[in-house]
């Protein structure tokens, strides 16, 4: 049975975050006279933050904050362990937009745009409502609805974040399927009643780091594209 609705990570899945942020970095290098910086080196090593981040929200030790906040906090935390410094208020605010302009894989607009002529297609992003939307219009990401930890107030992969992501269209976890690169967050979804698909993202982090496929039966479909998987389920 198709689901109704399709519930997608969006970093790494949906968009090339590692390649993006690469280009950022080194279009703030050119504007900025910085040298010497790996900006791909840069790029892992910021994301490498986003865990950490957001774990005492989890877990209650912090108040809720959106994800911009935590980027920001990050990127001067890895701008420091990178030796650059100088940069204004303006140029770091900016710096810290590079993830609202990730551009999308080659197929996911392709391939959203099919699955969406089936069943709805939500953003379940630990990502912000103002950076999903910004990304969605920078790569033309065509977006139902926009759900995932802010809506929730709660970070994947915490329980919350899936099912009120649920809640919020009027369905139950059963009628929802997870669509992520990550067989952790898939694991988290299925937990608690969610179909799973994998999409395999080889490059998601940068050139010479390839993301090796799990067991095709670890999930409910197992896919090399969104368009891959938007056959698989006959749109």
């Amino acid at each position: 049975m198709t689901p109704a609705m399709l519930t997608f990570d969006v970093f790494g899945t949906v968009v090339d975050w590692h390649a993006s942020v690469t280009r950022e970095g080194e279009q703030l290098a050119a504007a900025c006279g910085l040298d010497g910086i790996d900006w791909a080196a840069f790029a892992t090593a910021w994301r490498g933050r986003y865990g950490p981040s957001m774990a005492p929200i989890r877990d209650g030790r912090r108040p809720w904050v959106r994800l911009d906040v935590l980027h920001r906090e990050n990127l001067v935390a890895t701008l420091a362990e990178f030796g650059v410094e100088g940069l204004s208020d303006a140029q770091l605010d900016h710096f810290n937009r590079a993830w609202h302009r990730l551009d999308p894989w080659p197929d996911s607009v392709a391939g959203l745009t099919r699955l969406k002529s089936r069943c709805i297609v939500a953003a379940l992003s630990n990502g912000n409502v103002e950076l999903i939307v910004n990304m969605a219009k920078h790569g033309g990401l065509p977006w139902d609805v926009v759900l995932g930890a802010e809506p929730a107030r709660q970070y994947k992969p915490h329980p919350d974040a899936y099912l009120r992501s649920a809640a919020i269209m009027g369905l139950d976890p059963e009628q929802c399927m997870m669509v992520a690169a990550h067989p952790s967050d898939l694991d988290a979804a299925a937990a608690l009643g969610f179909r799973t698909a994998y999409v395999h993202r080889p490059a998601e982090m940068g050139p010479g780091r390839t993301v090796d496929m799990p067991a095709r039966d670890d999930f409910d479909f197992s896919a090399s594209s969104l368009e891959d998987l938007a056959a698989q389920l006959g749109c």
